[in-house]
């Protein structure tokens, strides 16, 4: 027998087991045997039920049984005159012969106890649906009291339900957020977009869903990029219905800027390639769709749509997924926005540069430019060979300090005015001179760099080298037999002070010898340990003697590119090898060289 202070600590007992529990049907043992050692109960039924009327199981346990019976049933109750209640627990007593069937499951096992009467309560666990709690009493039961009993256990159970979903719903609140965080992580750490919206895939599968299709909004509508799903076969499938199926590009098609995460499920679903005992839509479980709609900005830039085949109580709900395409939207702009900048700031710089060099006969030329800064603002490096008057060709290279916009702007003045000048013929410590001049004129604030050489073959085969330096890296020189030289030069850096000359410096070249001109991104290139890679360059040029001037200048800014840890400025370099020209062929004709400068 159990008195009021026995029960009361079985109801204290049952709330411990609550904090441990994950569902309220764990907690029956804890509550059925303090009901049946009540006087006169010999039966105790609990039923669950969802919202729409089915009966989803039944627990009985009788006095004299060792083992609850448990069935577990999806048995459809609507039309019946069930007792959901509306609001409050309802509890209800009377004959347990006068019990309707079709209202009362639990009869098939009420009947069968000793006990003559039932006293019930219904009581609703949730939105999603109710339960019922019933025993079978003698007449030698206080009704009343056992009532009492039902109601105080309906509201601990209640009450314990409660808490086990806040406890869910905040456990499922912190998967989610690690979810996004992780999610945030991946996305932000790539700039490539196709690459982005891969990673969108491959993240939401399958911690979100069981397949996910991501595509792009394009001005002729949506593209497919990628698509994931926990089975080879159905990913197979999926990516054929992202690539090409009707139904699913038209409904991505009528997603707008300001939609929430749409789900589909049954006859919704009709026509779809997600429909039916197929590979995109075939499954345990009846398949659910999600569409959520990627913008940005105020734009649209693509969609994620998310396939599920699992219990209804494992889909994400629409404020996770509206988070998620936020996250996703946010990093795929970012990654569209990089992409433009990317082909503005290399279009901007391919016009800084020539876009050819010269042909000259016995001239082997060729130039070799890397970007440095992962921001990718315009770089103030520049080159260019040009041919002058007197059939010499000047070669010519510079560095502007800093990156941008203004930088750019030096950087097209300096490249032009130089090249105009040699054009002309006018000498290099002049040209050099002049456009000091210009750059005071026009206030610069920056200083650059520059290095102007003129190449002019002799009667007997070598190559007059003239030099002028305004600051800037001397040029090295690859001789025909592997050794390296450095080319004299010197002078104040351009743009400092308003008048300042510049004194030229010779050298000549041998045929097979090869002149190197760069920018100090090469030198200053540095490894992890502090080495620069100014201090292995002349070894690396001698390991390329014999190479003809295009591998000469890939060679060492790739070489360069994979030195460094640190140091993101660009690197130019041009590159002139001297073949030689047969006393037989002459000097190249000055018509030719003009010519050549002016198809340029």
């Amino acid at each position: 027998m159990v008195d009021d202070d026995t029960w009361s600590g079985a109801l204290h007992r049952l709330w411990q087991a609550a904090s441990r529990a994950e569902e309220v049907a764990a907690l029956a043992d804890d509550i059925y045997a303090p009901l049946l050692a009540t006087p006169g109960v010999h039966l105790v039924v609990g039923t669950r039920w969802d919202e729409d009327s089915t009966l989803r199981y039944m627990r009985a346990l009788g006095a004299d049984g060792d083992a609850p019976v448990i069935i577990a049933t999806a048995r459809s109750m609507a039309g019946a005159a069930v007792r959901e209640p509306d609001g409050e627990p309802v509890v209800t007593r009377g004959s347990v012969d006068e019990l309707d069937d079709a209202a009362w499951p639990e009869a098939e096992f009420l009947r069968q106890s000793t006990g003559a009467s039932v006293v019930a309560c219904t009581f609703r666990l949730d939105r999603s649906g109710w339960a019922g709690l019933s025993v079978a009493v003698d007449a030698s039961a206080d009704t009343e009291g056992v009532a009492r009993r039902l109601a105080q256990a309906v509201d601990v159970i209640v009450a314990c339900h409660t808490g086990i979903l806040q406890r869910g719903r905040e456990a499922r609140r912190g998967a989610d957020d690690a979810l996004l965080a992780e999610a945030s992580l991946q996305m932000d750490s790539s700039l490539d977009v196709e690459d982005t919206l891969r990673r969108v895939a491959r993240i939401a599968v399958p911690a979100v869903a069981d397949g996910c299709l991501v595509h792009l909004l394009r001005k002729d509508g949506p593209e497919f990029v990628a698509a994931t799903h926990v089975a080879v076969q159905q990913q197979r499938a999926l990516e054929e219905a992202g690539r090409d199926d009707p139904w699913l590009t038209a409904l991505l098609a009528l997603r707008d800027d300001g939609d929430q995460a749409l789900f589909l499920s049954g006859a919704a679903l009709d026509g779809s390639p997600f429909a039916g005992p197929g590979p995109a839509g075939g499954g345990r479980h009846p398949t659910v769709v999600s569409v959520s709609t990627l913008h940005a900005r105020g734009r649209v830039v693509g969609s994620i749509t998310f396939v599920y085949q699992r219990p209804e109580d494992r889909l994400p709900d629409s404020a996770f997924l509206d988070s998620l395409a936020t996250r996703a939207a946010l990093a795929i702009d970012n990654a569209l926005l990089y992409e433009l900048r990317r082909h503005a700031v290399l279009s901007l710089q391919e016009h800084l540069l020539p876009s050819q060099l010269p042909a000259a006969e016995g001239w082997d030329l060729s130039a070799s430019y890397e970007v440095g800064d992962p921001m990718l603002d315009v770089g103030g490096d520049f080159y260019d060979a040009v041919p002058r008057p007197d059939g010499s060709i000047a070669l010519l290279i510079g560095d502007v300090c800093g990156r941008g916009a203004e930088a750019a702007a030096l950087t097209g003045l300096a490249r032009h005015t130089l090249r105009t000048l040699l054009e002309e013929g006018t000498d290099p410590g002049t040209a050099l001179s002049r456009l000091n001049r210009a750059l005071r004129q026009e206030e610069a604030t920056r200083f650059l760099t520059a290095v102007v050489v003129t190449m002019t073959p002799r009667a007997d085969g070598t190559v007059l080298l003239t030099t002028c330096s305004a600051g800037h890296p001397r040029p090295l020189v690859l001789r025909a037999d592997g050794s390296i030289g450095e080319v004299v030069s010197g002078g104040l850096l351009l743009g400092i002070l308003d008048d300042v000359s510049y004194e030229s410096h010779e050298d000549s070249l041998a045929p097979g010898d090869t002149l190197v001109l760069f920018t100090d991104g090469l030198t200053e290139s540095r490894e992890a340990d502090g080495t620069y890679f100014e201090s292995v360059l002349p070894g690396r040029l001698a390991a390329l003697r014999g190479s003809d001037a295009a591998h000469v200048a890939e060679s060492l800014a790739r070489q360069a590119r994979t030195f460094r840890a640190s140091g993101q400025d660009d690197i130019a370099l041009l590159v002139a090898r001297w073949n030689g020209i047969t006393p037989s062929d002459g000097l190249p004709p000055l018509e030719t060289l003009l010519e050549q400068a002016a198809l340029r």
